[in-house]
């Protein structure tokens, strides 16, 4: 099985994505958050800060693009080409309000035709390799089947189906049904993504599909950096990460968000977006929690998680929910 990082708007950038590859098992490929060029410009600071070449050094890192214009897209795919990046993939996934409104991310699949005309274009103005990160449409699952047509008469290097419509956000189910209709259609190789957020996820997911051999995992792997280190086809085992590891992630994410970042606010406001997910870790520590949502100084914020990390033994628990 092949395993992939999730793009996280703000959360998997290479900070995140450098720690997690040295201090646990890395991951066989990493999708970034997306860059969003336009008609001025193909990346802003923080983009391209994120797709740096000397900021991807240890693993297979794959830039992601959020647009509907295909010169702007192929543009985007010249510059990252100039920084050697031989890959890239376009979302079509995004089920934001302000990115769909725009016809782009799942917004874009309400347009088959457009779609088709883009991708078309995008294909003969690249030699790059192209894959697509996308959900199943807007309103209904079924609406793939015709998005799927317009796929197959692309060269794609792989499809990561999201088996949700872009009006289910994250909630409801996957469609596992459709998925695995759609992994028997699919001209491309499929990966899957979509709530994997333990290791029993991902056993229930391998029974009901043992022919699919890629899973993207995005909340789970911010949950536990080392859910890859818990497999026994990667040598792991159990559920209990090693709590030495995560801390040092922790500690890790800290410090290198304290370099980048200016300010109390500014560095907390990262660090409890990551607290969100890693607080499932720690068995009753709803207490712990609200402190550091409501924490406002650095020092403080530093004695909560001293006190966390010493009181609590870390523990995957067998389910987890959003």
């Amino acid at each position: 099985m092949q395993y992939y990082l999730a793009p996280m708007e703000g959360i998997t950038g290479y900070v995140f994505r450098g720690a997690q590859q040295e201090l646990f098992e890395p991951l066989d490929k990493y999708i970034t958050p997306f860059l969003a060029p336009n008609q001025n410009r193909c990346m802003n600071t923080r983009e391209r800060k994120d797709v740096l070449p000397e900021h991807n050094t240890g693993g297979r890192t794959v830039p992601q693009i959020l647009t509907n214009q295909a010169e702007v897209f192929l543009a985007a795919c010249r510059e990252l080409e100039n920084m050697g990046y031989q890959e890239v993939n376009l979302n079509l996934g995004c089920p934001s309000g302000t990115v769909t409104a725009k016809g782009r991310g799942a917004g874009f699949l309400a347009f088959p035709e457009k779609l088709d005309a883009f991708l078309e274009q995008v294909f003969a103005g690249t030699h790059q390799k192209i894959s697509i990160k996308t959900r199943l449409g807007i309103q209904e699952p079924e609406e793939f089947f015709t998005i799927l047509e317009i796929f197959n008469r692309y060269p794609l290097e792989e499809l990561i189906i999201h088996p949700r419509v872009q009006k289910d956000f994250y909630k409801n189910k996957p469609n596992w049904e459709v998925f695995g209709e759609a992994v028997k259609r699919s001209r491309a190789p499929v990966c899957y993504n979509g709530d994997i957020f333990t290791p029993e996820n991902l056993n229930l997911f391998v029974e009901a599909h043992p022919q699919v051999n890629r899973v993207m995992l995005g909340r789970g792997m911010v949950v536990n950096p080392g859910f890859l280190n818990l497999l026994p086809e990667r040598g792991g085992g159990g559920r209990n990460p090693d709590q030495e590891k995560i801390r040092a992630f922790h500690d890790r994410l800290l410090f290198d968000y304290g370099k980048e970042l200016s300010g109390d606010k500014n560095l907390l406001f990262k660090m409890k977006e990551l607290w969100f997910y890693l607080i499932r870790l720690f068995p009753d520590s709803e207490k712990e929690a609200k402190k550091i949502r409501k924490v406002q100084r650095v020092s403080d914020y530093i004695r909560i998680v001293d006190g966390l990390f010493s009181e609590k033994e870390l523990e995957v628990p067998a389910h987890i929910c959003f």
